[in-house]
């Protein structure tokens, strides 16, 4: 591997990550003090066929995928000689299939948030219950994770579970998608972030596991080769606009804010307030599971060096309940008036917003739960809907790190926070609140997109080792606690009470 020493003045200093997320796709150019160059953007449609159905157009994600990098190469008014490495991030858990002759999807990505297989979960868990594979895969049986979306696929799509077992199909999660036709069609891989969320990956051999495999019927011949997160996986195809430019990083969206954030060693976090929220807890080198409904996942892999590992509460619901107001409700025009709304009053009247619009992943994964806002009264407006929307994104972390503090050796002493929500500061605020620790935002929030351009810049030689990644983080602004224990108790046990109101809705509902 290079060094800085190594690199002259000549060669190329610029890392180009692309950014595939839920509601859209990013390319941002970081320099090689790791700060914001250029950035490109395009939102992709959300479809949703049925209920709980949530679905994207791959083939429309490529397309953005080229056109926001052009963007922000042209906004930086670069080329792709001034690029050292391409990194990928990406959702995680959302499942595509496509024909390795064509290149063509076979079928809407299915997305992380989709519930169409809890059938198929239910039926697998009739038989060890939830947490049948968990010590395997460190991952309850849920409709978030990949494995019962590409068996869906395979059972609905005429042929292709026969296609698949005969090796004509592949499958992917969008960073896959995005290296296959970065390549030309010529690399098929994942990371082990990644494959960790599949429910197919053995966290022992850091392999698909055919017993797994086995068991919820997806072929291992439509499967993609595991690599390191940091390591050049191949190069872009020569027809591209960046040609011949190494792919040399990839990791999960939440695990890449959580390398963007520098939490490199055991004990060490991050919360990310984007579509839904993710807090992940670096445990080091080996696997923790959790008793308390958190989630064991692959953290990061460097090459040949061990691989770390994390807790992860998921929390399905974040960014995308602001969306529902503006959206649905049309309380607000825009995502950014929340905040002036929420202000406008003291607090939020007893009104609570429970946003289980899937069901509730963790620490509680109820798949029976529903939405609901409790403690209306004719005092309450708009204004106290919004602040008690802001304050749910809170809870839901609260609830996360309550259950994360219970499997470390000691508890989480401050929250590093990034993603879309971290530009409301009332949000931040009360997330100080309901803590009781100091809540803290690095001076670059793009964590995401800068922890996947680290990956790939470290695998080139960009930066030396994680030391060098740690001296580039700055702290932007600290919120500390400003509100007295009873406060925060009170509204504590007022949370619980509204999630305790959104249980066992589905079964009720059922004539």
């Amino acid at each position: 591997m290079r060094t800085l020493a190594d690199m002259s003045a000549s060669e190329p200093r610029h890392i180009l990550a692309i950014d595939q997320g839920t509601t859209s796709t990013r390319a941002i150019v970081f320099d090689d003090r790791g700060r914001v160059v250029s950035t490109g953007q395009r939102e992709h449609k959300q479809h949703f066929p049925k209920p709980g159905w949530v679905e994207h157009d791959a083939t429309e994600i490529w397309r953005n995928a080229r056109h926001v990098v052009g963007e922000a190469l042209a906004d930086a008014a670069i080329t792709r000689h001034d690029i050292a490495a391409v990194g990928i991030t990406n959702q995680r858990e959302t499942v595509i299939v496509w024909d390795r002759a064509t290149g063509k999807p076979i079928h809407h990505a299915i997305v992380w948030q989709d519930t169409r297989t809890q059938d198929a979960v239910d039926a697998l868990a009739a038989e060890g219950g939830v947490r049948r594979f968990a010590e395997k895969t460190g991952l309850p049986l849920a409709t978030y994770f990949s494995a019962t979306k590409i068996a869906w696929i395979l059972d609905h799509v005429d042929g292709a579970r026969e296609r698949a077992e005969a090796g004509e199909l592949a499958f992917g999660t969008p960073d896959s998608w995005l290296l296959w036709n970065l390549t030309g069609g010529a690399v098929h891989a994942t990371d082990v972030t990644n494959a960790s969320r599949t429910l197919l990956m053995n966290l022992e051999t850091l392999d698909w596991d055919d017993e797994l495999c086995a068991a919820i019927r997806v072929p291992r011949a439509m499967l993609p080769a595991i690599r390191s997160s940091s390591e050049v996986y191949g190069h872009a195809e020569p027809r591209s606009l960046l040609r011949e430019t190494p792919i040399a990083g990839i990791l999960g969206d939440q695990q890449a804010a959580t390398f963007g954030q520098a939490a490199f060693d055991a004990g060490e976090s991050k919360n990310t307030y984007g579509t839904g929220g993710f807090l992940i807890v670096n445990t080091g080198t080996e696997p923790v599971h959790s008793d308390s409904g958190l989630i064991t996942t692959v953290a990061y892999r460097l090459g040949d060096d061990a691989p770390r590992f994390a807790l992860e509460g998921s929390v399905a619901v974040a960014g995308s309940l602001i969306q529902w107001l503006r959206d649905n409700l049309g309380i607000i025009r825009d995502a950014s008036e929340v905040e002036a709304l929420a202000r406008s009053v003291d607090d939020n009247g007893d009104v609570y917003v429970v946003p289980a619009f899937s069901g509730l992943f963790a620490p509680y994964w109820r798949p029976d739960a529903r939405g609901a806002i409790v403690g209306l009264t004719r005092f309450a407006t708009k204004a106290h809907l919004a602040r008690a929307a802001l304050e749910a994104v809170a809870y839901q972390t609260l609830d996360v790190i309550q259950a994360a503090n219970s499997e470390l050796d000691a508890p989480i002493a401050e929250l590093r926070v990034d993603g879309g929500m971290v530009r409301d500061e009332l949000l931040l605020q009360f997330q100080a609140d309901v803590l009781g620790v100091p809540v803290v935002r690095p001076q670059v929030t793009e964590t995401t997109a800068l922890g996947a351009a680290y990956a790939a810049g470290l695998a080139v030689g960009l930066w030396r080792d994680t030391d060098e990644l740690r001296e580039l983080w700055a702290e932007d602004r600290r919120w500390e606690p400003a509100i007295d224990d009873a406060t925060r108790e009170h509204g504590i046990a007022r949370w619980h009470q509204a999630v305790e109101r959104t249980l066992d809705w589905v079964e009720s509902d059922t004539p």
